[in-house]
């Protein structure tokens, strides 16, 4: 595995007090918070702010969030009650005291979003419109153009960052590596740049923190509801860096994507847990509602519930899809709730007013990832995290739906309250002798089949062990001294390391819990299990911890 990616020398240098790698709604606001704090500090020059992003600034995973943020916003709803429903939903996993902030802070994040200029959804008499998703007691998903939620909160914080002078923006950039000082504290980060003037190829930008917001690992499968540049760079520097990845086996594979053939690759199509908040439910190839009876919930059911239900029912019926039937709803109701999924249904020849939608569970959110405290603190000094990236503990083995838009809000929010007191004193970068090696573009394929065959919704100690010995021959013959160094190789480089650290932790887990689900441990083992899976990567390959974690009085499923 390597342990740094082989890049060309640094061809130029520049410099900012805080680097926020990635441009969705954990970036955005971490940077907007982060220059203001900076600002009240130190006045006008108090501080910079630079944001890198591999694509453009709108081209992450939050403008793909369709049903909405939640929050306890509505009439008879409250924190506690959020609180418990995003315990049930984490199977045992989750940590109290995030949840506890997630919840409590939420409400008065949403109302910040809202004054910042995001244009939620209101109804006919100007009250907050509020709707439900599976796993939740009550009406609290806040949503936005029907079911472009993350395209509208990303507008705002979008408009709100081009204001702000003192934040700077560099697009196009991929983050290779951290340059971390003698005490392996963060000094800097090296990016390669495609078409940015001077700040052209392989450079360094030497800072006083970094803050990754980098988004998820979805491209490590063949399907997912992610964008193609959710390569897990954030995830696999950090762990170069020294820092403790956490949860990593929790990968939360969404039950309703709708199915594009068994060739289909890159990202599909999500039909939003909120049709079936409106009503649409799922049925099997003779029609049969397969959700009654399976949880109090049934369709409304965590998603961890409703994809095993799905994947189940396929298995005994040999189909490769169910059905979503969400006829009922109407043209009108699909045109004006809906327009974004009605148009991508029809784009691929299935018209949900009047016909069936075919189904099947794909990945969608890494629930682990860098492990921090709460507030965005990593084990390496200088190094923070939100967002999917980041394991804050909220969402323990299956992430509540639509808490993912509320958790990057909430920690970006916590890290900007502490850094700008904790920046580091500028270091030098420390002499890097770690062998640098690299996975060549083309292997991706052949990683992605294999997680998705054996370490995918259904895993077994058999599957895994063969997915690992695939990825590492992967990773050997691919490691050419030849390999180009280019974007491609770099990301296949992270997809691997990422690979390979996710089917260790999910090895490791000898149960079943919540988006895990192991076909050879089938039950929850609360008295082994009932905690953390760490890895970190030591000298002689992954290192592999447990981290046990108090029982909740509130985290049954």
């Amino acid at each position: 595995m390597p342990r740094r990616l082989r890049a060309p020398a640094p061809g130029w240098t520049t410099r900012s007090d805080v680097v926020v790698v990635g441009s969705g709604i954990g970036g955005l606001t971490a940077a907007l918070r982060i220059r203001a704090a900076l600002r009240r500090r130190g006045g006008e020059a108090g501080g910079t702010v630079l944001v890198v992003t591999k694509d453009v600034l709108h081209a992450g995973s939050t403008q793909w969030a369709q049903g909405g943020i939640a929050a306890a916003l509505g009439p008879g709803d409250s924190p506690d009650q959020h609180e418990r429903d995003t315990l049930v939903a984490g199977a045992g996993a989750c940590d109290l005291d995030a949840v506890r902030v997630l919840v409590t802070e939420g409400p008065d994040a949403v109302r910040e979003l809202i004054a910042l200029g995001t244009n939620f959804d209101h109804t006919p008499a100007g009250e907050l419109s509020l709707t439900r998703e599976g796993g939740h007691h009550r009406d609290r998903i806040a949503h936005a153009g029907g079911d472009a939620t993350g395209a509208e909160i990303q507008r705002a914080l979008i408009a709100a960052v081009e204001a702000e002078p003192g934040i700077e923006v560099i697009q196009h950039a991929l983050a290779i590596d951290l340059l971390r000082d003698d005490h392996g504290g963060v000094a800097g980060i090296t990016l390669h740049v495609i078409g940015e003037g001077q700040r052209d190829g392989v450079g360094a930008v030497l800072c006083r923190a970094v803050v990754l917001a980098s988004g998820g690992l979805g491209q490590v499968f063949s399907q997912s509801t992610n964008p193609a540049v959710s390569t897990g760079d954030g995830m696999a520097l950090a762990l170069r860096a020294g820092a403790t990845l956490r949860d990593l086996e929790f990968v939360q594979f969404h039950p309703t994507v709708m199915w594009l053939g068994p060739d289909s690759r890159g990202q599909q199509p999500l039909i939003s847990e909120a049709v079936r908040g409106e009503g649409a439910f799922l049925v099997d190839f003779e029609g049969h509602r397969f959700m009654q009876g399976v949880h109090e919930l049934a369709d409304l059911a965590p998603r961890d519930v409703v994809a095993k239900a799905i994947t189940r029912r396929m298995i005994e019926t040999g189909h490769p899809h169910m059905w979503l039937d969400a006829r009922h709803l109407g043209a009108e109701f699909w045109e004006r709730r809906f327009p974004t999924i009605l148009a991508t249904a029809r784009s691929h020849g299935v018209d949900p007013v009047t016909e069936l939608i075919p189904v099947a569970p794909a990945q969608h959110y890494a629930s682990g990832g860098v492990a921090t405290d709460l507030h965005g603190r990593s084990s390496v000094p200088g190094l923070y995290a939100t967002g999917e990236v980041a394991c804050s503990g909220v969402h323990g083995a299956n992430r509540l739906a639509s808490n993912s838009l509320l958790e990057g809000l909430v920690f970006s929010r916590r890290i900007a309250d502490v850094l700008p007191g904790e920046l580091r004193s500028w270091a030098d970068p420390a002499p890097d002798r770690r062998a640098a090696a690299l996975v060549a573009a083309d292997r991706r394929p052949e990683i992605q089949a294999a997680m998705t065959g054996q370490v995918g919704v259904l895993r077994s100690a058999d599957g895994m062990a063969e997915a690992t010995a695939t990825l590492a021959k992967v990773v050997e013959a691919g490691s050419a001294p030849d390999a180009t160094p280019d974007t491609g190789a770099w990301e296949t480089s992270n997809v691997a390391t990422v690979a390979l650290a996710l089917t260790a932790a999910a090895a490791l887990r000898e149960e079943t819990r919540g988006s895990h689900w192991r076909e050879d441990f089938p039950v929850r083992d609360d008295a082994r299990w009932a905690g953390h899976v760490d890895v970190r990567l030591a000298d002689d390959g992954l290192a592999l911890g447990f981290t046990a974690a108090p029982p909740t009085d509130r985290s049954d499923a």
